[in-house]
């Protein structure tokens, strides 16, 4: 800790990368799995909810039904979660003027709600805040559709007659362009790459501080368990992100 410390006292452009497990305190399962049979789902979500991927909801009305009432199900444990000491930590690095950018893999909004800069967010993985239509790309907040959907239960549609798509992103479906290329170019630009809550196997996300740690900045890992990058990292600080971010900021 005390040599973490150190780097970040002499870093002004620190990038943070981070994972489910920053959310864990929040309420979010730490393992982003709120399947059935991870001991999490929703009650009412165990008995409609399949897998789906990407290509099954854009193919199949009955898929984005069965995802969309899975979503619904499972929609009050995000709305009711809020930012904890990880996020708030990531803020104080942001108002003493350190902070480069922050690349999330999570959904859950928290960075958003806790006040990290718009313009420094950037969330890989999509968000729950909002909808996409397939058609003509309009964004719908999710607050609305699932009000409409309460109703009926019928997939939402746009106004323009298209499918509305969750923007968390799902199985098979491919990042952003856009956000992974302004993650890599804060990698390069970083002088400070810290991963935090991730175990670091999902790609093409997790090659970000990859990049930053081939391009000479120094790395450090925030877990309490293996990631599939501890070798390749400067320190490796093993405990939970809520109680060692802040710390490492102070």
């Amino acid at each position: 800790m005390k040599r973490a410390r150190k780097l970040v006292e002499k870093s002004s452009r620190v990038m943070i990368f981070t994972g489910p497990g920053i959310s864990a305190a929040s309420g979010i399962p730490c393992s982003g799995d709120i399947r059935p049979g991870a001991g999490n789902c929703p009650s009412d979500c165990r008995e409609v909810y399949v897998p789906v991927s990407y290509q099954q909801f854009v193919d199949s009305t009955m898929f984005k039904q069965i995802h969309w009432k899975f979503l619904y199900s499972s929609y009050a444990l995000y709305r009711a979660a809020r930012p904890n000491a990880a996020h708030e930590a990531v803020i104080n690095l942001e108002k003493r003027g350190k902070l480069l950018a922050v690349a999330t893999q999570n959904e859950d909004n928290l960075h958003r709600l806790a006040g990290t800069g718009t313009d420094k967010l950037i969330e890989l993985h999509g968000t729950w805040l909002y909808a996409e239509c397939l058609d003509c790309y309009d964004w719908i907040p999710m607050e609305d559709i699932f009000l409409a959907f309460a109703k009926d239960e019928c997939p939402p549609m746009c106004h323009c007659g298209g499918w509305l798509k969750p923007a968390p992103l799902m199985k098979g479906e491919e990042l952003e362009r856009e956000n992974l290329i302004k993650a890599f170019q804060a990698a390069r630009d970083c002088d400070l790459i810290i991963s935090a809550g991730s175990s670091l196997y999902a790609e093409p996300s997790s090659s970000v501080p990859l990049a930053a740690k081939a391009a000479g900045k120094p790395y450090i890992i925030i877990n309490p368990n293996r990631t599939a990058q501890d070798s390749v990292a400067d320190i490796k600080l093993e405990g939970d992100a809520g109680a060692l971010l802040p710390e490492l900021f102070a």
